[in-house]
């Protein structure tokens, strides 16, 4: 078998194939009808006869099953069949007895498949049939019609379906990291080509190779083939991006070579970068939003609760409220902050800024609602929203998507997982339903599936603890917790350590005045309404929060050099409509000053003119309520000449 950087090598060879992006992007306008020319039905044929001698060929290779053993297992599996979740208004005694009967039924199909799983284990450990059960796979997926659809258009295009087939490690690589989307291979193996192409890094074992592959394997999928799915789970995309594939790629590859991703976004697999470069928004907008997120809430960026890190700024900042939009305001995401919005622009936005740092996530639909899922250290987990019960994405299940991603985490066991169901394709058996968790399918897929489940239960993964109170709640409180701008697990407010170096007012040689924003006398801590935090670039700042339960008063004390007037401006970083800040004077002149709308970076106000006493001044600062966040790094008093 080769190994995957002999098959990039080989693959490379091809990179002629494509002189330009305009070959990729014209895939994505076929008719959603197949429409073979006579080079096509031939092709068709040629692909067919493939798969037709690759079934005989595995069937006669199987281990036989035991008869009893298997009526055993179909029968649990009809028995938990034959379950259906009553309506909402069914009634308590009908749920409960439900409840009681499911995790019995449940338990009892997946103890009929040990004993199968047990028999064909030798099988599923051997990698001595996978040449034949991956190609079977890929052929059975992208269908004969279609693979001959996409190789009659020239001989390049065939050689590239041909490279794919004779690169076992590439086959393998390609099906571990979920199929091509809709079983579009030869586009997936156009779009490869066209980044290796673009980049030499991408080439090259490690991350930005499993990046480009992961990003042509996701590409969306092409009209009229929405209703595929993929060989071991469905991977269901967003819209088009508008930079396209090859484009998305250099972007995620340049921030990654800039130290602007997430620490652990170079250990991220195949599968996993499927769920990074797949956003509907452009390259412009996921520039700003990591330099938004640095500047006006690095807080957000290092949490260690990492289920919220980067999409707390939605709770946060991003209030819950009619949708409106407002062009004036910037790119659509920055239009999203500003304004805010209702549930699906919350979660849009938690899963752009979560991909925009390099974190895999995807969306989640649920009954009259709309939320995310995302990875973590611990599994991929929801947020703003119910549990994985309660959700999908397209035409898969949150809880089929929640299995098969825990699965994963046990590579050789995966494998296993994935040659009962390359045998299954090979013998054109159905799938398992991926939108109705373990229903239906025939015995191959079955077995698949059941072994993800004993892979899982063997890991002791089957519910976290940390999932235990989401998983509790009803739907409709997981709805208005989504809703809500509170996060389970919420504390206390945390004490920080304000070094003084920080905390220094400066004055220049000229007389003008810095004063940091921590410098204030109250208050000295974090507070439900002001947070006192490390910014990305080295010292501190203060963020005074649009949560909160009342308006707070940031109090500084100034020792003046010299009496007279001074213009007064604040350095601060807004993502909001402009709104004013309140400054009193020695407690008796009142001064109004207007922020800008910054779409997060660090602007100044325009300057107002004080006067200042010599000696100790008291300047006082507020914003009226309701306010929206704002971070302010310093601000200044300049000498009036």
């Amino acid at each position: 078998m080769k190994t995957p950087y002999q098959s990039i090598s080989l693959l490379f060879g091809l990179l002629g194939v494509l002189t330009s992006l305009s070959v990729v992007s014209s895939a994505q306008g076929k008719e959603p009808v197949v429409v073979l020319t006579a080079q096509g039905k031939v092709l068709e044929k040629e692909y067919s006869g493939q798969l037709d001698t690759i079934q005989k060929e595995i069937s006669a290779a199987l281990p036989a099953i035991d008869a009893k053993k298997k009526t055993a297992f179909e029968a649990a599996r009809a028995e938990l069949g034959a379950l259906k979740a009553p309506p909402e208004d069914a009634g308590q005694a009908v749920h409960q007895t439900y409840q009681a009967a499911k995790p019995l039924a449940e338990a009892k199909a997946l103890e009929s498949a040990r004993p199968l799983l047990a028999d064909v284990e030798a099988l599923l450990t051997s990698d001595a049939l996978d040449s034949k059960l991956m190609k079977g796979a890929i052929l059975r997926h992208g269908t004969p019609a279609g693979l001959a659809e996409f190789a009659q258009q020239s001989a390049k295009h065939k050689a590239l379906l041909d490279k794919l087939f004779a690169d076992e490690a590439l086959m393998k690589q390609i099906l571990k990291s979920g199929g091509a989307n809709g079983g579009e291979y030869g586009e997936a193996m156009q779009v490869y080509t066209a980044i290796l192409q673009a980049s030499e890094l991408a080439r090259k074992p490690g991350i930005l190779q499993r990046l480009a592959l992961g990003t042509a394997l996701h590409q969306p999928w092409l009209n009229g083939k929405d209703k595929g799915g993929s060989v071991n789970g469905i991977v269901f995309t967003d819209h088009r991006n508008p930079d396209g594939q090859v484009a998305r790629y250099l972007h995620f590859e340049k921030a990654y070579l800039a130290k602007e991703l997430d620490p652990q976004f170079k250990d991220f697999n195949a599968w996993e970068c499927r769920f990074i470069t797949n956003d509907p928004y452009s390259n412009e907008e996921l520039t700003w939003g990591r330099a938004m997120l640095r500047q006006f809430r690095p807080d957000h960026i290092t949490n260690p609760d990492q289920k919220w890190r980067y999409t707390r700024v939605v709770k946060s900042d991003l209030p819950y409220t009619s949708t409106r939009h407002d062009d004036s305001l910037g790119l659509p995401q920055q239009q999203a902050l500003a304004l805010g919005g209702i549930c699906g622009r919350r979660a849009f936005f938690g899963r752009f800024i979560a991909r925009a740092f390099g974190i895999p996530s995807r969306r989640s639909t649920q009954t009259g609602h709309a939320a995310m899922n995302r990875w973590t250290p611990d599994g991929w987990v929801v947020n703003f929203g119910a549990w994985w019960s309660m959700n999908w994405c397209g035409p898969q299940g949150g809880l089929d998507f929640y299995l098969d991603s825990q699965a994963r985490e046990h590579e050789a066991d995966y494998l296993q997982v994935l040659r009962a169901q390359w045998v299954g394709d090979a013998l054109g058996q159905e799938d398992v339903s991926i939108r109705h968790y373990g229903q239906g399918g025939d015995l191959w897929d079955g077995l698949a599936f059941y072994k993800k489940r004993a892979v899982v239960e063997a890991a002791n993964q089957e519910q976290a603890a940390a999932d235990a109170e989401l998983a509790a709640l009803s739907a409709e409180e997981a709805r208005l917790l989504g809703e809500s701008d509170k996060v389970l697990g919420d504390g206390e407010v945390e004490e920080i350590i304000i070094p003084e170096e920080d905390k220094k007012i400066v004055v220049a040689e000229d007389g003008t005045i810095t004063v940091p924003a921590v410098a204030c006398t109250s208050p000295k801590n974090n507070t439900d309404k002001v947070a006192f935090l490390k910014s990305w670039d080295g010292g501190m700042q203060l963020h005074y929060q649009r949560l909160g339960l009342r308006p707070e008063i940031l109090r500084y004390t100034i020792e003046a050099p010299a009496a007279g007037k001074y213009e007064l401006s604040l350095n601060a970083s807004t993502v909001s409509e402009k709104y004013e800040v309140i400054a009193r004077l020695n407690r008796r002149t009142l001064v109004n000053t207007m922020l800008p709308y910054t779409k997060g970076s660090w602007q100044r106000t325009e300057p107002e003119i004080i006067e200042l006493r010599e000696g100790r001044n008291s300047i006082q600062l507020t914003f009226r309520a309701p306010n929206r966040g704002v971070s302010i790094k310093e601000f200044q008093l300049k000498p009036v000449k």
